[in-house]
């Protein structure tokens, strides 16, 4: 059951806020002046609880962003060799196009500025995390079942990690823009994504 708005914690607060505020204008744009604002506290009370706009990304795309790709990203070690390739990899894909298509007009802004981007990179590294996360994951994916023979040796696992989500990635761009014949979500666009992955 939902909780009310008396009984929800100060930092759920802040990421409703920052949640809106990014939607609303991009992160590049948004400010936690702003954030905090939204969330009916100062800019002071805001930085007790995130050190930096970064982090409280970080923390809107984890625990706001409506998502299973970490979940099924971090799962994939533990189910080398058991479900098909085909099938982990459209599970894969269909997360992946959620996600992107959540947080793509957050975070384009980004790169509207040099000095912004190259702040928020700085930030991500500092925190451990950035997008290559999940394509290292997936690569590594991808090379331990060609080291058990379910996928075939001469498939480059990095480079047919950066296909399948730079797939995904252009199917949210792609709808963001406004191109109707993307905006279909589902199990199908995922699973065409992957058969044009895998050499039959």
């Amino acid at each position: 059951m939902p909780r009310s708005a008396s009984s929800r914690s100060t930092r759920d607060r802040m990421l409703d806020a920052a949640l809106t505020v990014m939607r609303d204008h991009g992160v590049a744009r948004a400010t936690t002046k702003e954030i905090a604002r939204e969330a009916g506290f100062s800019e002071a009370a805001l930085y007790k609880h995130f050190d930096d706009k970064t982090a409280l990304f970080v923390a809107v795309l984890v625990e706001r962003v409506p998502s299973r790709l970490t979940d099924v990203l971090d799962g994939l070690p533990a189910r080398v060799g058991t479900t098909g390739v085909e099938e982990l990899l459209v599970e894969v894909a269909t997360e992946a196009i959620a996600f992107y298509r959540e947080t793509f007009p957050m975070g384009a802004s980004l790169f509207s500025e040099p000095a912004i981007l190259a702040a928020h990179r700085a930030a991500l590294a500092r925190l451990g995390t950035g997008p290559h996360v999940a394509v290292d994951g997936l690569a590594s994916f991808l090379a331990a079942e060609a080291r058990a023979g379910r996928v075939d040796a001469a498939v480059d696992p990095r480079a047919s990690a950066l296909l399948l989500l730079g797939a995904c990635q252009m199917t949210a761009f792609l709808a963001a823009f406004g191109d109707t014949d993307e905006a279909a979500t589902g199990d199908g666009l995922a699973r065409a994504a992957v058969r044009g992955l895998l050499p039959r």
